[in-house]
């Protein structure tokens, strides 16, 4: 966004938004939680999706509706979540019919995980172009969803998979939600969320919620083929888990948590240009 951070635009908005007693957890993590019954919470995240910014012109309309729907997925899985159903919005230039093959993508992974696409919108879109979005709906074990506030001093990080090189190796959309790592972590990963703006700026998110600093030890994070220190840090697109917990958790161990405020800390590495990607 031109002319002003999106952190900043959020500091402007969040405090207009309202509430009520059934939300458990509001703006600021993965997915919202909020009060279904006693043996579920229920979740709900949104994204968008939109041509030049988050894929090229020259995607395969399929494949961009296929990240659009993995996109939101990644999301429950940052929660310790099961994704249940979703409703999407399109928005077109006059060659609308891009839309049928980005929808065909969309009800692919939709059923490859198991969800419901249950209704949306389609509009007209005075330029060039198309903007999409998504929202979906999961669920997880009352009182179970694992937040980015939890980190304690002590934990040990962690990350899934690879990081670093999404958009040149097309990881950006060849990517798998990491649903069966999220729910296999519930009751037991402290912390959560999934790295889709870049390793330094999301653990920065997390070591912000939890009031505690993160230290990173950079040689030991695990990069995807062809991705270069320090870009792979803060590229984005990632689509992993990042969460820290009790020693013995599955995934790659890249650090550990300390008292703090809020701060990342890489000791030994200081070629850090920018930290992430904001919108």
């Amino acid at each position: 966004m031109s002319g002003v951070s999106e952190l900043a635009l959020l500091g402007a908005i969040l405090p207009l938004l309202p509430g009520n007693d059934q939300v458990i957890v509001g703006p600021g993590d993965d997915c919202a939680v909020l009060k279904w019954n006693d043996a579920y919470d229920l979740l709900v995240t949104v994204d968008q999706l939109i041509e030049g910014v988050h894929y090229t012109p020259e995607t395969p309309p399929e494949e961009a509706g296929a990240k659009l729907m993995k996109r939101n997925l990644s999301d429950i899985a940052a929660m310790g979540g099961e994704p249940l159903w979703a409703v999407v919005t399109l928005a077109a230039d006059s060659d609308a019919g891009r839309l049928v093959p980005f929808m065909t993508g969309v009800a692919r992974e939709a059923a490859r995980y198991g969800t419901a696409v249950c209704g949306g919108d389609i509009s007209a879109l005075p330029a060039q172009g198309v903007v999409t979005t998504l929202t979906l709906a999961g669920r997880v074990p009352h009182g179970g969803a694992i937040l980015r506030s939890g980190a304690r001093p002590g934990d040990v990080l962690y990350v899934t998979g690879e990081i670093g090189n999404s958009f040149s190796s097309g990881h950006h959309l060849s990517f798998t939600p990491r649903l069966a790592e999220g729910r296999a972590l519930g009751g037991k990963a402290h912390a959560m969320l999934d790295i889709s703006d870049g390793l330094l700026l999301d653990a920065r998110r997390l070591a912000q919620a939890s009031r505690v600093d993160l230290e990173i030890n950079v040689p030991a994070v695990p990069l995807r083929a062809g991705a270069k220190l320090p870009d792979a840090l803060s590229d984005g697109e990632d689509y992993e888990l990042f969460f820290c917990g009790p020693p013995g958790l599955p995934g790659t161990v890249i650090g550990r948590v300390l008292p703090g405020d809020g701060e990342v800390k890489t000791p030994g590495f200081t070629e850090i240009g920018k930290y992430g990607y904001e919108h």
